[in-house]
C-alpha cells in the first residue's frame, strides 16, 4: 500500500516539474550582446559557448559516476559459502 502512494507521489511531483518548465536566460549581458553580435555576422562563438556549457555539464557526472564504480567494485559482495548447522537454536 505504502509504495503505490509513493509511486503516485513521485508521478505526480515528477508530472508538476515538467508541466512547469521556464526557458530561461542564464548568460551575463555581455556574454549575451557578445555572442548575439557574432552570430548576425556569421561568426561561430554560440557553438563554441555551448560546447563549453556541455562540458562544465558533464565534469560532475563524470566524477560521479567514477566514484560510483570505483566504490561498486570495491565493496560488492562477494560469493561466499556460510556453513550453518542443521541444529535447532534454543534462544531462551
Amino acid at each position: 500500500m505504502k509504495t503505490s502512494i509513493k509511486t503516485a507521489l513521485f508521478l505526480i511531483v515528477f508530472g508538476l516539474m515538467l508541466i512547469s518548465i521556464k526557458p530561461v536566460k542564464a548568460q551575463c549581458a555581455q556574454c549575451a550582446a557578445t555572442v548575439e553580435s557574432n552570430s548576425k555576422n556569421g561568426g561561430t562563438a554560440a557553438n563554441g559557448l555551448n560546447k563549453g556549457i556541455l562540458f562544465l555539464l558533464a565534469a560532475p557526472y563524470t566524477a560521479v559516476a567514477i566514484a560510483g564504480f570505483v566504490w561498486y567494485r570495491n565493496y560488492r559482495r562477494k560469493n561466499m559459502n556460510i556453513a550453518m548447522s542443521n541444529k535447532k537454536l534454543h534462544l531462551n
